[in-house]
């Protein structure tokens, strides 16, 4: 693996969009747009498309991941995919504790936490997602939130593993909502969580990949990404569509 992540970091979660046929289109589309890489590309599409996408993309130095994990190895979990399943099928990369993970099937941080450590384990990088509701804004509670979910995530790492582990700030009230936290908002929740990590690990912790994640759009992109503190982005609606994929990724 890697120590460091060439940045911005610019990643797609495909959510539940694009089964194998739609998927191998997409990749053939994106291939003809794709920008010069001085950067790192990553793609989750759902499982079931994981392994037509990284066929079709790996020449093109993207890199694939899946969207979720169970933490056992192996057992009796219908319907769950485990860190080896997933690392032996091809993917590098898994997003753990996405606020729909979280909000919609009641994840809880000591789950992510668990996640964290199988993902780890496998050799897969994990995407660790923090956020507060628009509730939990209101309420001043920003910080109390993020920094409670990021180190539930990371209790388990030893200093070293930090050097594989990059994280999502999304504001759960920016998903889906055509509501856009501001470059400002964005570079103020980066700190707070760039600040924690530096308790931890000192200056090491400005290797930790910070990615803005919530209603990331082509013409937004390149705004939020100049922003202090953020290092790349996590791309909802608008990676499904390969030239809107494309433009984000080159801005």
């Amino acid at each position: 693996m890697p120590h460091t992540f060439e940045t911005p970091v610019i990643a797609g979660n495909w959510k539940m969009h694009k089964g194998p046929d739609a998927a191998r289109k997409f990749c053939r589309e994106f291939a003809q747009v794709a920008p010069a890489q001085n950067r790192t590309l990553i793609v989750f599409p759902p499982a079931l498309s994981l392994t037509v996408v990284r066929a079709d993309l790996i020449e093109h130095d993207v890199g694939v991941g899946v969207q979720n994990i169970y933490w056992e190895e192996d057992g009796a979990f219908t319907g769950e995919i485990s860190a080896p399943m997933a690392r032996e099928a091809g993917a590098e990369y898994v997003l753990v504790g996405h606020s729909e993970r979280r909000h919609v099937f009641k994840e809880t941080d000591e789950e992510t936490s668990l996640k964290v450590a199988a993902a780890m384990a496998a050799g897969l990088f994990p995407v660790l997602c923090v956020g507060e509701t628009i509730e939990e804004r209101k309420a001043g509670r920003l910080e109390e939130v993020i920094l409670r979910q990021l180190g539930a995530g990371v209790k388990t790492l030893s200093d070293k593993d930090f050097q594989h582990l990059l994280i999502a700030y999304e504001p759960v009230w920016a998903i889906g909502t055509g509501e856009t936290a501001t470059p400002e908002d964005a570079t103020d929740a980066h700190t707070r969580l760039r600040n924690r990590l530096r308790e931890r690990l000192g200056d090491a912790a400005d290797d930790v990949p910070i990615l803005y994640g919530g209603s990331v759009k082509p013409d937004n992109a390149g705004e939020l990404l100049a922003a202090d503190q953020v290092d790349g982005v996590l791309v909802g609606g608008a990676s499904l569509d390969p030239r809107d994929f494309a433009r984000i990724a080159a801005a």
